[in-house]
């Protein structure tokens, strides 16, 4: 126990990156349970129903606790033996792409509230994409170092799905007054992730100058800041839709 609790103290690489994930994922819980408290607010529709509604959220938060808390034990125990790292690797991946798929059900699920089988659309492709991102992500061959570059490019790729439905709730809901601020949100989380992305795969700074980011300031410590700043900024945006939504009524909106 008392190696342990040294190992987790001293500045190791991958001590910042623990204590980051779990902070992170603790404050997922708490504002989880803000939210439950959000006042509701109905349009003609029934309170009950605007609670029910925020299951999405608690989804996506879900999602993201799950990442980093698997992404803490991967950094945390990878170093006890082969074939345990290997195994929390994979779990990492899974959780990254359970966070990925997560984070497409706030938006959707309320943007396209009026529109279920768009929603089932959208939702269902995702997830589908998600299982099979998985199933790659699951064999061994692709566990290597030299498919870092083919990991992350199977996560962005994920993640550019999202433009699909993105553009199709642009269009749909143009005039609405909250139109460009939760663009703004989804364009930040967009911008962390492609570029926290862009720092995992081409391993800058520490390629400039071998041995001086051993402790801090790496690109895989880069990148996790990037991602929950992206979470972050995607929270932002959830949010407006989860409080904003339900005082929409859907025969104000088309039918596509």
């Amino acid at each position: 126990m008392a190696d342990f609790i040294t190992m987790i103290t001293e500045q190791y690489p991958e001590s910042s990156m623990i204590f980051n994930n779990l902070s992170s994922s603790s404050s997922s819980l708490v504002i989880g349970n803000n939210n439950m408290s959000l006042p509701a607010r109905s349009s003609g529709r029934s309170v009950e129903y605007v609670q029910d509604s925020r299951w999405p959220l608690v989804v996506f938060l879900c999602g993201a606790m799950l990442c980093l808390l698997w992404s803490s034990s991967c950094h945390l125990l990878s170093c006890h033996s082969k074939r345990l790292n290997t195994q929390l690797l994979h779990m990492d991946y899974v959780g990254i792409t359970v966070m990925i798929i997560t984070s497409f059900f706030p938006p959707i699920y309320y943007v396209f509230e009026c529109q279920p089988k768009w929603q089932l659309l959208y939702l269902g492709s995702i997830t589908a994409m998600g299982a099979c991102t998985i199933i790659a992500l699951l064999s061994p061959a692709l566990s290597s170092g030299k498919h870092r570059t083919l990991r992350a490019l199977l996560f962005v790729s994920m993640g550019l799905f999202g433009v699909v439905p993105a553009a199709h709730a642009l269009v749909i809901n143009w005039d609405h007054p909250h139109r460009n601020i939760t663009l703004a949100y989804e364009g930040a989380m967009a911008f962390s992730y492609l570029l926290g992305t862009a720092f995992y795969v081409t391993r800058y700074p520490e390629r400039w100058s071998p041995g001086w980011f051993d402790l801090a300031g790496h690109s895989h410590q880069i990148f996790h800041v990037f991602v929950v700043l992206g979470a972050l900024a995607h929270y932002g945006a959830a949010r407006i839709f989860l409080i904003y939504r339900p005082g929409v009524a859907c025969a104000a909106q088309p039918i596509l």
